[in-house]
């Protein structure tokens, strides 16, 4: 019997493994592997890498600070944890300003999060997109703003409410 090569009928069926359709063994330097793992996962989305300074910057007093870089750090990396389920809302309003969401800011929400109780969520009220703080206890449901000028909104049965996500992250300019 001859040993390697190519056999008849050996191997996964086309389309049943991990990666859907014909796959090909590769040789890459291990020092990318993980770069390429995490291509292969988000289906090809490349990603730019910032430099992540080892220092933390003092808010109060200045520190003598040397411009070591500890690594780099890709924001989709750092900020989007599940791609396939994230999406990006601008904000307009200020019912959010004590939990430092702001007009203009950028949120980051997950669909895939679980939406409980004390979690910021972007909620459908009768087809009205909000972000509110949601609030679940003893079978009542409400949206809290962030804001003591504004009133929180009780869910009456009448109601239509839809959760479209989690959000997980706020992106503003300073």
């Amino acid at each position: 019997m001859p040993s390697g090569g190519k056999r008849v009928g050996a191997g996964r069926p086309v389309g049943t493994g991990k990666y859907e359709g014909n796959t090909k063994t590769i040789r890459v330097p291990l020092g990318i592997m993980e770069s390429i793992q995490y291509c292969i996962e988000k289906k090809g989305v490349l990603e730019k890498e910032y430099p992540l300074f080892l220092n933390k910057v003092q808010a109060g007093f200045p520190s003598p600070a040397d411009d070591h870089v500890d690594k780099m750090i890709s924001l989709d990396r750092h900020l989007v944890k599940n791609p396939n389920s994230t999406f990006f809302l601008k904000v307009t309003g200020d019912s959010m300003v004590e939990a430092a969401i702001l007009p203009g800011d950028l949120m980051i929400v997950d669909r895939s999060i679980p939406a409980v109780h004390g979690k910021i969520v972007i909620a459908s009220i009768n087809d009205e997109l909000t972000v509110k703080r949601l609030y679940q206890k003893n079978g009542q449901i409400k949206l809290i703003p962030e804001n003591k000028n504004y009133a929180p909104i009780i869910i009456e049965n009448e109601a239509e409410l839809k959760i479209w996500g989690v959000v997980t992250n706020v992106i503003h300019q300073v």
